[in-house]
């Protein structure tokens, strides 16, 4: 994997977790929405900054590799 290619992967995950973190503590402290909504966003949120820290994980792991082979 190019470091390029990691960078941009490297910056999505980034900006997942930054978005999503946003997201949650608005919905968190908004007292018009109800729990189910706030439940759904929630669950949302875990999948998608678990798919960011995979996606973290994955680039790191085929750097390493890509320089021991180098």
């Amino acid at each position: 994997m190019s470091k390029n290619h990691a960078l941009v992967l490297r910056a999505f995950a980034v900006w997942t977790v930054y978005v999503w973190g946003t997201r949650i503590w608005n919905v968190v402290g908004d007292d018009t929405r109800g729990f189910a909504f706030k439940a759904v966003h929630v669950a949302l949120a875990l999948v998608s900054v678990t798919f960011a820290v995979a996606t973290w994980v994955i680039v790191s792991r085929n750097r390493r590799r890509s320089q021991v082979g180098a």
